[in-house]
C-alpha cells in the first residue's frame, strides 16, 4: 500500500511541476549541514519526477538530511522561468508581482517567513548573462536575496522539508516545504524585462578584453576572435554569395549566434571589432555602432529563438 506521507508529496510535485511546464527538469540533492551533494546530477522527465519510485528516494534522502532543490532544464541555455528567493516576510508578494505584470508561475513558502517564485519571461531558452542580468533587475525591484541570481541558481520542491538547522522549528523539526500558488502562465511584462536589460547594455569598450570571456576552455586572443568570426563567413558561404557584403547586416548575423550560444556581450564586441572586416570602416563612432549591433542582434534572438539561413541583397 502506498505510504500516505509519499502520496500527499507526490500530489503537491504534480502540481508544482504542472506550474512549470518544461522538457526536463535537473535534481540536485546537498547536505543542508555538511554541504556536500549527493552524487549525481538528474535530468529528469516530469513523469519521471514524480513517479512513485523518484519520489521514495527524494523522500529518503531528505529524512537523511538532504534539501532537494531544482530547476527547469535547458542544457547551456536558461529554460526562461525567473527564481527569485525571497529570503525575508513578503506579505502581498503575489498582488504585488501580478500589479508589476511579472505574474508567477510558481510561489513556493521555504519555510516560515521565505518564499520562492518561479516567473516566466519567455518561451524560448534564454542565454545565461541574460537570464542572469533580468534575475538581478527583478531582485532588486522585489528585494530578493542578491546572491541568489545566478542563472543556474536552484530552487526547493515542495512536498519535502527544509533541513537547514536554522530553519528549525521551536519543536525542534524541519518546516515543510509548501506549495503556495501554481499556475502556468508568462509574465505579461517579460518582453519588457527583456527589451529594458538589452537596452541598458554598457557601450563595447566598457568592459576590459579580459573579463570578456565566456568560451570554455579558450582564450580570447586575436587568432581565436579571427577564426571566431571566419567560421561564420565560411558557413554561410558569404564571399561566395556576394561580391561586395553588406558588413553591417553579417555583423548582426554572428552577433546574435554568438550571443544565442551565451557568449557574454563585451565578448562580442570585441569579436566584431577585432574581426569584422575593414572595422571600423566608415563608422563615426565605433564602439557606439558595435553598441547598437548588439542590442539589434538581441532583440532579434528573443523575438525569434532560430538563426537566419538566408541572406538578404545588398
Amino acid at each position: 500500500m502506498p505510504n500516505e506521507a509519499g502520496c500527499v508529496t507526490q500530489k503537491v510535485l504534480r502540481h508544482q511541476i504542472a506550474g512549470l511546464p518544461c522538457s526536463r527538469y535537473e535534481v540536485r540533492l546537498i547536505h543542508a549541514e555538511r554541504h556536500f551533494a549527493y552524487p549525481g546530477v538528474r535530468h529528469w522527465t516530469a513523469a519521471q519526477l514524480v513517479d512513485p519510485a523518484t519520489v521514495r528516494f527524494l523522500r529518503i534522502r531528505n529524512g537523511q538530511g538532504y534539501d532537494v532543490y531544482f530547476r527547469p532544464y535547458a542544457a547551456d541555455h536558461h529554460a526562461g522561468y525567473i527564481l527569485l528567493d525571497l529570503d525575508r516576510p513578503c506579505p502581498g508578494i503575489l498582488s504585488r508581482l501580478r500589479a508589476q505584470e511579472h505574474a508567477p508561475s510558481v510561489l513556493v513558502q521555504t519555510s516560515p517567513g521565505h518564499c520562492q517564485t518561479w516567473i516566466r519571461v519567455s518561451r524560448e531558452p534564454l542565454p545565461p548573462w541574460l537570464a542572469t542580468a533580468i534575475t538581478k533587475r527583478l531582485a532588486q525591484l522585489y528585494a530578493a536575496d542578491p546572491a541568489s541570481t545566478d542563472w543556474r541558481h536552484l530552487g526547493r520542491l515542495a512536498g519535502f522539508t527544509n533541513r537547514k538547522p536554522q530553519r528549525r522549528q521551536p519543536n525542534g523539526m524541519p518546516p515543510w516545504v509548501k506549495l503556495l500558488y501554481a499556475c502556468p502562465c508568462l509574465a505579461a511584462g517579460g518582453t519588457a524585462l527583456i527589451d529594458g536589460v538589452v537596452a541598458d547594455l554598457p557601450p563595447a569598450a566598457a568592459v576590459p578584453l579580459h573579463r570578456m570571456d565566456r568560451i570554455p576552455q579558450t582564450v580570447l586572443d586575436s587568432t581565436t576572435i579571427q577564426n571566431c568570426y571566419q567560421d561564420f563567413l565560411s558557413q554561410w558561404r558569404i564571399r561566395r554569395r556576394y561580391a561586395s557584403p553588406d558588413w553591417s547586416i553579417v555583423d548582426q548575423w554572428v552577433a546574435r549566434e554568438l550571443l544565442q550560444s551565451g557568449m557574454l556581450p563585451a565578448a562580442v564586441a570585441a569579436v566584431l571589432r577585432h574581426a569584422s572586416p575593414g572595422f571600423p570602416r566608415r563608422h563615426g563612432d565605433p564602439e557606439d555602432y558595435l553598441a547598437r549591433t548588439i542590442r539589434y542582434a538581441a532583440r532579434q534572438m528573443h523575438a525569434s529563438p532560430f538563426p537566419p539561413r538566408t541572406f538578404p541583397h545588398t
